[in-house]
């Protein structure tokens, strides 16, 4: 990577982007990260990145924003509190679309999910379908990242299970292994995907380095924490009221069960395609729940 690129990167305040900027920072590259408020960027203006503040809604401060960069990482943030969180989801694709447009970006990565290729009964990955639609249409080079599952998503279930001494799972069943990345993962080659140069639409899987199930996870927890940590399959029934409580509006829990449901039936799963780019990332799922730990 040479220094004179200039890469924007919006959700640095969320754990993918932060590992974006985070990587091109090291390897020399400008960065200009897109943020809601000032506030947000003092810290990466403190590690010597440009700060744009702008709305993901807001398409004249979001051109600005992305105008003389050489490429642009972009996510879609779901707003689970809101009832309306999948047309919030259309209005942001739309404007960032837009605004891509008008910037001439001249190419862009997207952050999408396995699952975004179906066009129902993928609940919250609904959302990462209307960003990819959205991009598509604007003729620009675009990469759209399907990430598998995040391993951090345990993390809320693993700080439950340190002070009830159980481990819950929405997974099920409970031996069975599914793709998980971490997001550090995620962003790094998404930081290498932006150097790279690519025509029209391409998409990129993304996986760790082995599959992993929620019996994996338990198996991790007792070796780390030195007694047994069991663990069990929250009845679907039970899902709803498990999630109450959580800040999620009924639209997004219901998008959620959707999703898990999609995920615990292999409709939601990656494409088997000779022509699609699958690249694996070196964090194991050992080392995230050390991270959690320590």
């Amino acid at each position: 990577m040479t220094k004179t690129e200039l890469y924007a990167v919006s959700g640095v305040s969320g754990r993918t982007g932060a590992a974006v900027a985070r990587t091109l920072l090291a390897a020399g590259k400008r960065v200009r990260v897109i943020v809601r408020t000032p506030d947000n960027g003092t810290v990466w203006a403190s590690q010597g990145a440009e700060v744009a503040v702008a709305s993901l809604t807001d398409m004249s401060a979001l051109s600005n924003a992305l105008s003389g960069a050489a490429g642009a990482y972009i996510i879609s943030p779901p707003q689970y509190s809101q009832e309306g969180l999948f047309k919030q989801a259309e209005i942001m694709a739309d404007t960032i679309a837009e605004a891509s447009i008008k910037a001439q970006l001249p190419k862009l990565v997207g952050l999408s999910s396995i699952g975004a290729d179906r066009s129902k009964g993928v609940g919250w990955i609904g959302m990462n379908r209307a960003l990819e639609q959205s991009l598509e249409q604007t003729g620009l080079p675009v990469t759209f990242l399907r990430a598998a599952y995040f391993m951090e998503n345990w993390i809320p279930m693993v700080q439950s299970a340190l002070k009830q001494g159980s481990l819950s799972s929405f997974l099920a069943p409970l031996d069975r292994k599914i793709p998980m990345i971490a997001t550090d993962d995620i962003g790094r080659i998404a930081a290498e995907a932006l150097n790279e140069d690519w025509n029209k639409v391409r998409v990129i899987e993304l996986e760790g380095p082995t599959s992993y199930s929620p019996n994996d996870l338990a198996n991790s927890l007792t070796q780390s924490l030195g007694k047994v940590v069991d663990i069990k399959a929250i009845s679907e029934t039970d899902w709803a009221t498990a999630l109450q409580g959580s800040g999620m509006s009924a639209t997004a829990i219901g998008g959620f069960i959707e999703m898990t449901q999609a995920l615990n039936s292999g409709h939601i799963d990656f494409i088997d395609s000779a022509e699609i780019d699958r690249r694996k990332g070196s964090i194991t799922l050992d080392d995230i729940v050390t991270e959690i730990l320590s």
